[in-house]
């Protein structure tokens, strides 16, 4: 029965014209109910849907143009309902978020501080442009120009030599050495050093190795591993030197030091032994020269000592004579337990070393 009731209702409304120029009017005793209100859910005039404004009212096509034209300028610069999508920040949040992001790159990309042992190699779209000095320096913003800090004052070492059969050298009397030794270096010409070697350290190792040999196959095995180290390290460290100078490696070399040098594991034994003999030798020579200058030097003393009595002989033989006889006797005598007395009257012989060895044990016991 419901279905037939709303069937009927819709074939009356065809047939009853109840829509003004405004929309449906109300009903005249008809159990009808009321129209719906025109401004909040019905159409206009001309049957045009409703707009609705940005505070939720409905406008008409006769709308104000100077409302319409503030709300365009509201939206253009942020205001609300300014085109965001809910939950995400309005368009002025996100300028001034992008302003502050270019002002931050801007500042830590153009602003460098260089410390004053350092040196900052600027490079212009990857192609050196100029060297910062120490403090603050300013280039253009990456990624058109970067810099790149080096320590020019730091002194840095490498390590060479080991027991591996490659690493032994050959000195000038046909014999294997084993030598152990470190170079120190630093920066000189920043620029250099970055963009004229591929792998500076491994550069580095290859011309200590070969500058090291040449030097070493000019001496001998005695001399590398004796007093000539200093010099073998000074000369090759001269050599390292200008290797790198026509590198053009922007690299000093500080020293070369000799921590090891010793023969082969495989006779080293021996040659310790060897060395062992020879130092043992070399002591014997050295005393024997001692005693052999002392004595010379004893000789030389005595020789000048009679030379000055001879003299005072010659000025006067019998003084002399009798003062050489008292010297002697004196000397002679000195060393006995007796005393001899040749005077006319007296008892040759008398007990003075008794004598006084007896006052000497009873001056205790008083």
């Amino acid at each position: 029965m419901t279905i037939i009731s709303g069937l009927g209702s819709r074939v009356r409304g065809l047939f009853t014209d109840t829509k003004g120029p405004w929309g449906p009017t109300s009903s005249e005793g008809r159990g009808d109910a009321p129209a719906p209100d025109d401004s909040e859910h019905g159409s206009g005039p001309w049957g045009e849907p409703p707009r609705r404004t940005r505070r939720g009212t409905l406008a008409g096509p006769n709308g104000s143009a100077l409302e319409e034209l503030f709300r365009r300028s509201r939206a253009r610069f942020g205001g609300d309902g300014g085109g965001g999508l809910p939950g995400l920040p309005s368009r002025s949040l996100i300028l001034w978020g992008v302003v502050g992001f270019v002002l931050i790159w801007l500042v830590f990309t153009s602003t460098h501080s260089i410390s004053p042992g350092q040196r900052g190699v600027v490079t212009q779209l990857g192609r050196y442009s100029r060297t910062l000095g120490p403090g603050v320096g300013f280039t253009l913003p990456s990624p058109i120009e970067r810099v790149k800090k080096l320590d020019v004052e730091k002194i840095q070492s490498i390590d060479l030599g080991s027991s591996t059969a490659d690493d032994l050298m050959l000195t000038g009397d046909q014999n294997l050495i084993d030598l152990a030794y470190s170079v120190r270096w630093n920066i000189r010409t920043p620029e250099l050093y970055l963009f004229q070697m591929a792998q500076p350290d491994e550069t580095i190792r290859e011309v200590a190795e070969s500058a090291m040999r040449a030097v070493v196959s000019q001496v001998t095995l005695n001399d590398a591993m004796g007093d000539r180290r200093a010099e073998i390290e000074a000369q090759a460290a001269q050599s390292m030197q200008r290797i790198l100078d026509s590198y053009r490696s922007g690299i000093q070399v500080q020293g070369i030091a000799i921590k090891q040098a010793d023969p082969p594991d495989a006779v080293n034994d021996a040659f310790k032994q060897v060395t062992a003999a020879q130092q043992q030798a070399q002591s014997y020579i050295n005393s024997a020269n001692s005693y052999s200058l002392q004595l010379r030097q004893k000789a030389q003393g005595e020789a000048t000592s009679f030379d000055k009595v001879y003299a005072q002989y010659k000025l006067a033989p019998e003084v002399t004579r009798r003062r050489m006889y008292y010297e002697t006797m004196e000397q002679v005598l000195s060393k006995v337990d007796k005393t001899i007395v040749e005077v006319p009257g007296v008892t040759p012989y008398l007990p003075l070393p008794e004598v006084k060895k007896q006052q000497q044990q009873e001056e205790p016991q008083q």
